[in-house]
């Protein structure tokens, strides 16, 4: 009799409480926010294979995408609203240090010295970058090829205020750039490599003669960083897989990468990641000296107001397992 009467009871309450640990474990997932731009070509590989969601799903975690560009990426960058950032140019980089952006630094591509460059149209009489003295170069304000462009113009004796220098972003850029608006453009891949693919344009300059070595950055909301040192650890093996994975099977990356790209022809892409290293490596500290002079550079342009140390960034550990 007992019994009978307690176990609808018994049953009722561990219905009750299986429902309740079921509703805790539920609300207790949370979302990796993760920034990508086009030209975050492992990113996006990693996007499409939904490789990142079968690997967190067991830790708990759901992953959300965020394509941002241009002044959308610096302020995401800059205010922490996406946990994981796209990577982008050592450049780029200092401008959220120069804000005290709550960021760390979690992962480094090796550097890819030829895949930002000063071009101009094949035909054009201009050999040199001494020659674009008084001419008209364009090229997006604060970016990797603006310090790639900096740099070439002292190498040559010449003064940004020697040439008329045009700050667009690098659509427009290449539009005026095709369109004869401008006589030369800095530019980086995957655009850079559309305009030499095409036979139309050549190489002045990039980092092969000028000692720049540009490097491409990932991080993450120091926050993130110092919550999830997991989450970054499985993304930080990812992009080490995928990058050996474009590596190993160049015309397959190509092919994945063409729609991905706004179907940018598979032989171009092909030709656009042989000039990237897609090494992924941790970021060390003593190994920043081209941030430092990218700093430096930057400053005396007065790009950033105030001195930095590149040295001076929160940079990320792998769990020890």
């Amino acid at each position: 009799m007992t019994r009978s009467f307690f176990q609808p009871w018994r049953r009722a309450l561990l219905v009750a409480t299986a429902l309740a640990l079921a509703g805790t474990a539920a609300q207790a997932r949370e979302t990796v926010r993760i920034s990508f731009q086009r030209s975050s070509t492992l990113l996006t590989l990693i996007k499409a294979s939904g490789a990142l969601e079968k690997k967190l799903a067991p830790l708990g975690y759901d992953v959300s995408w965020h394509e941002l560009n241009g002044n959308a990426l610096l302020q995401a960058l800059n205010t922490g609203s996406v946990d994981i950032h796209a990577d982008v140019a050592d450049a780029y980089i200092l401008f959220t240090q120069a804000a005290n952006a709550p960021l760390t630094y979690f992962a480094k591509e090796t550097s890819a010295p030829s895949a930002q460059a000063v071009i101009v149209p094949a035909e054009s009489p201009i050999k040199s970058i001494a020659d674009l003295k008084g001419k008209r170069v364009t090229v997006l304000k604060g970016a990797g090829a603006h310090y790639l462009l900096l740099t070439a113009l002292k190498q040559a004796g010449l003064k940004p205020t020697d040439i008329d220098l045009r700050f667009l972003d690098q659509q427009d850029g290449v539009t005026a750039y095709n369109g004869g608006a401008v006589d030369a453009i800095s530019i980086w891949d995957p655009l850079l490599g559309v305009q030499l693919q095409s036979g139309k344009s050549r190489v002045l300059a990039d980092g092969r003669n000028t000692n720049v070595e540009y490097s491409r950055y990932y991080t993450a909301t120091t926050a993130f960083a110092k919550a999830h040192p997991q989450v970054l650890k499985v993304v930080f093996d990812e992009l080490q897989a995928t990058g050996r994975w474009v590596k190993a099977n160049p015309a397959e990356a190509a092919t994945r990468l063409s729609p991905i790209w706004g179907n940018v022809p598979a032989a171009t892409v092909d030709q656009v990641n042989s000039r990237r290293s897609y090494a992924i490596v941790p970021v060390v500290r003593n190994e920043l000296g081209e941030l430092q002079r990218i700093a430096d550079t930057f400053r005396e342009a007065g790009l950033i107001n105030r001195e930095l140390k590149a040295t001076t960034v929160d940079i990320w550990s792998a769990p020890q397992p």
